[in-house]
């Protein structure tokens, strides 16, 4: 995966533009309604979803796989320090954060890799701690393109392989971890807005 976002970023450098989704703008209304004041983002890109956090007061650490979107977030002057690696490879540190935010990544892992991700990331919270994951649906018109890896899990081109979500597996894998609210979202695609929207699901869970 490392390769293939590495090239992704190279060649169409800041491909979602810098205007945030629309999860992150609801992401951030909640974790100010929680008083959260620092918060983790794996996968961060080149920073497009974490502006908003800074902007609202909310201390940002990042984690990106590509040192290309490293460099592309310094250039634009996000002020914020993001360890280079794979979220694979959590924890990156011993801090525990307010909130853990993660953007259209897990989608991307393989069964195994979601859980410990999720158990990564819950495992940096601090007590009372929250963390929102927004994923790709089973509603998604790509759903059940390409070539099927396992249960709801293909590659749609080579190189990019993706799990589709619904309810019942949220539950199953974030069940252990503080879930208690699943939303519906209709991502549009800001920075292409003739293309469809994505159909994606927003996953929230509090450390109890």
């Amino acid at each position: 995966m490392t390769e293939f976002w590495e090239a992704s970023f190279v060649e169409n450098q800041t491909m979602w533009g810098y205007e945030p989704s629309d999860s992150s703008i609801l992401t951030k209304d909640f974790f100010l309604e929680k008083n959260v004041k620092d918060i983790l983002i794996p996968g961060i890109g080149y920073g497009r979803n974490a502006k908003i956090f800074t902007d609202n007061g909310i201390q940002v650490t990042g984690i990106e796989i590509s040192g290309t979107a490293i460099n592309l977030a310094k250039e634009a002057g996000l002020p914020i320090p993001i360890f280079h690696g794979s979220v694979a490879e959590m924890p990156f540190d011993n801090k525990l954060y307010d909130g853990v935010y993660s953007y259209a990544l897990i989608h991307l892992l393989s069964s195994g890799e979601r859980e410990k991700f999720i158990k990564d990331c819950y495992n940096q919270l601090k007590p009372g701690g929250c963390m929102v994951f927004t994923t790709i649906s089973k509603d998604a018109p790509m759903f059940g393109k390409g070539k099927q890896l396992d249960k709801d899990y293909y590659e749609i081109m080579e190189g990019l392989k993706m799990f589709f979500y619904d309810t019942d597996s949220i539950r199953q894998e974030f069940g252990h971890y503080g879930l208690f609210e699943i939303l519906e979202i209709e991502e549009p695609n800001k920075h292409a807005p003739n293309k469809p929207s994505f159909h994606f699901l927003m996953i929230k869970c509090q450390k109890r």
